[in-house]
C-alpha cells in the first residue's frame, strides 16, 4: 500500500502548477471562459433567444443575458426533463441535482451535463485531494478507504419511465465514479444510495466500522450521526478506536465552526485535519488550499463564470452585477454563475465575502434569503454562527444544530427580540452565562445588531430554548428531509421554520 500511496500522490501533485495558472492570470482564464461557454451553446434554444451569436464582450453578455432565478430557469429545466435536449446546453443531459439548500417543500432540479460532472464536480473532487497531499506529503491518504456521505437517487418526476434521473449531487457523483475510484471507497455503492435514511444509517455503520477508513467526506451534521451510531455498535470511546488510521475529514454544506468541539471529542487527535469545500448542486467552487486557514480558493477553471451583485444592492438590476476582476475585499456579495452545466446568470441564493484578490479566496456568508433583518439588525449566517461557536466554547458546550427568527412587535409597547433553538450534545451547565454570550458575540461582530440592543432599543436580549439532541431530527423526517445534504435553515425572517419546530417540542 506504501507503494501505491506514493505513486498516487504524485499523480494527484501533478495539477498544481494548472491550479497556480489561474491563481496567477485569474482575469484571463474567467474571460476566456465566457467566450467558450457562449459559443458552445449558441445553437441552444436558449442560446438562440437570447442572440449568443453575436455577443463579444462581458458587456453585450450582461445586456443581452438577464439574470436569471431558479424560477425564471425552471421553464426551459422541466422542458429538458420531459425529453427534449438542446435546450440550456447542446450535450445531453440525463442527470440533475435536486437541489437541497433549503427546507422548502419545493424542490429544485439543476442540470447535470457530462462537461460539469467531469470538468466541474469530478475536478474538484480531485483538486481536494491535490491540495491536500501537496500540504502533506506525508500523508497516507491512499493506504485505505474514503467514506463518502452522500444521498440517494430517485427516478425523473416528470417521466418515470425515462432514463433521466435526479438525486442529491453527492448521489449523482457516487453513481458516476469512475471504477478505480469505488475500488477506493466505502459504503458498497448500494448502501451509499440508499433513500430510507435511518437504515441506510445503520447499514452503512455496519459496513464501513471494519474498514480502514483514512477519510471522511460529507456533511458534519449526517457524518456525526453516524459517528455516534458505529460507536455504539463497537463499544468504543472515540472513533479512532474504530479508525486508527483516520486522518482528514473534507466537509462542506455549513459552517464548520459550530460542530468543531463535537468533532474533537469524536475524533481526538490532534493530528486530525478538516478541510472544507464548497460543493453545490450547481457547481463545485471553492477549497480550502491553506493548512493554517479557513478561506477558500475560488477554483475558476471548472467551467463556471462568475458575477457579483453588492448585497446592498438589487438582485434584479443586472446593471449591479460585476465580474471577478471588479471584486473588492470584505464586501458581502451575492454569486452569479454561468456554467457548462446550462445555467446562464443564474442566483444561486448564496452569498460570499472575499478574503483576498491574489488569488482570490473567499469566505460563505450565508444565503439570501437565509437572514434575519426584522429590526434593521442585518444578521447574517456568518454572524450567528460565529456567535454560537464562541458561546459554546466559553460555556464548554457542544451544540449540534440551531435555528432563529425574529419574534415582533405584539403592540406597540412591546419590543423584538430573537427566538432561537439550539439542540445540545452537551448542555452548557450554566444557561443563563451561554444567553449573555451569544448576545455578547453578535454585538461584537454586526454593528447593527448591537445598535439595536443598546439600551434594549427596539431588540431585548435573545430567547433560548435548550433542548437535547433529536428535535431538528424530528423536524426534517416530519418535512421528507431526513438525511443526504438537506439541513436546517441557521436563520429565517419569518417564523415559519421556528414555530414547526416549537410544535415539536
Amino acid at each position: 500500500m506504501e507503494v501505491v500511496n506514493t505513486f498516487m500522490t504524485w499523480i494527484f501533485k501533478n495539477r498544481i502548477g494548472q491550479i497556480e495558472n489561474f491563481k496567477t492570470n485569474p482575469i484571463e482564464v474567467q474571460e476566456k471562459l465566457l467566450t467558450e461557454l457562449l459559443e458552445n451553446a449558441k445553437n441552444t434554444e436558449f442560446g438562440k433567444k437570447y442572440k449568443f451569436s453575436k455577443i463579444r464582450s462581458y458587456g453585450d453578455f450582461v445586456k443581452n443575458v438577464p439574470i436569471h432565478t431558479y424560477e425564471e430557469i425552471k421553464p426551459y429545466i422541466e422542458k429538458t426533463m420531459k425529453g427534449t435536449q438542446n435546450v440550456l446546453w447542446p450535450s445531453e443531459i440525463i442527470w440533475f441535482s435536486k437541489s437541497s439548500g433549503t427546507t422548502s417543500s419545493r424542490s429544485k432540479f439543476i442540470p447535470v451535463s457530462e462537461e460539469s460532472l467531469e470538468d466541474c464536480h469530478f475536478k474538484g473532487g480531485k483538486d481536494m485531494l491535490s491540495l491536500y497531499v501537496s500540504n502533506y506529503p506525508d500523508s497516507k491518504l491512499f493506504t485505505g478507504k474514503g467514506l463518502s456521505i452522500g444521498g440517494s437517487l430517485s427516478k425523473n418526476p416528470y417521466d418515470g419511465q425515462s432514463e433521466i434521473q435526479v438525486g442529491d449531487i453527492s448521489a449523482v457523483i457516487t453513481h458516476n465514479l469512475p471504477l478505480w475510484v469505488q475500488f477506493a471507497r466505502t459504503p458498497s455503492l448500494d448502501v451509499a444510495l440508499m433513500s430510507e435514511w435511518e437504515a441506510k444509517i445503520e447499514r452503512m455503520a455496519e459496513e464501513v466500522m471494519d474498514e480502514n477508513v483514512v477519510s471522511i467526506s460529507g456533511v458534519p451534521t449526517w457524518t456525526i450521526v453516524l459517528l455516534q451510531r458505529i460507536l455504539e455498535l463497537k463499544k468504543a470511546k472515540n472513533i479512532l478506536e474504530v479508525w486508527p488510521n483516520l486522518e482528514v475529514f473534507f466537509h462542506g454544506a455549513v459552517a464548520f465552526g459550530p460542530y468543531r468541539n463535537l468533532f474533537k471529542e469524536l475524533i481526538p487527535s490532534p493530528k486530525m485535519r478538516y478541510v472544507e469545500t464548497y460543493n453545490a448542486s450547481e457547481g463545485f467552487f471553492g477549497i480550502q488550499d491553506q493548512k493554517e486557514s479557513d478561506e477558500l480558493l475560488l477554483m475558476l477553471d471548472y467551467g463556471i463564470f462568475y458575477e457579483f451583485i453588492p448585497m446592498e444592492d438589487n438582485l434584479k438590476e443586472p446593471s449591479n452585477a460585476i465580474p471577478l476582476s471588479a471584486v473588492e475585499v470584505g464586501k458581502n456579495y451575492a454569486m452569479l454563475i454561468t456554467t457548462n452545466g446550462g445555467l446562464w446568470r443564474y442566483a444561486i441564493g448564496d452569498t460570499i465575502k472575499f478574503t483576498n484578490t491574489s488569488p482570490y479566496r473567499i469566505k460563505i456568508s450565508g444565503r439570501t434569503k437565509h437572514f434575519i433583518n426584522a429590526f434593521g439588525e442585518e444578521v447574517i449566517v456568518e454572524n450567528a454562527d460565529k456567535a454560537v461557536q464562541i458561546a459554546s466554547e466559553a460555556t464548554n458546550a457542544t451544540i449540534t444544530n440551531y435555528t432563529a427568527a425574529p419574534v415582533y412587535f405584539g403592540d406597540s409597547k412591546s419590543k423584538g427580540a430573537h427566538e432561537w433553538v439550539i439542540e445540545f450534545k452537551n448542555m452548557p451547565k450554566d444557561k443563563d452565562a451561554f444567553l449573555a454570550k451569544l448576545d455578547q458575540s453578535l454585538r461584537e461582530v454586526n454593528s447593527d445588531y448591537d445598535a439595536k440592543r443598546y439600551k434594549d432599543l427596539a431588540l431585548t436580549a435573545p430567547k433560548i430554548h435548550f433542548v437535547e439532541e433529536g428535535i431538528f431530527e424530528k423536524w426534517l423526517k416530519s418535512k421528507g428531509k431526513l438525511g443526504g445534504q438537506n439541513k436546517v435553515p441557521r436563520l429565517s425572517n419569518s417564523r415559519e421554520y421556528i414555530e414547526e419546530v416549537l410544535k415539536l417540542m
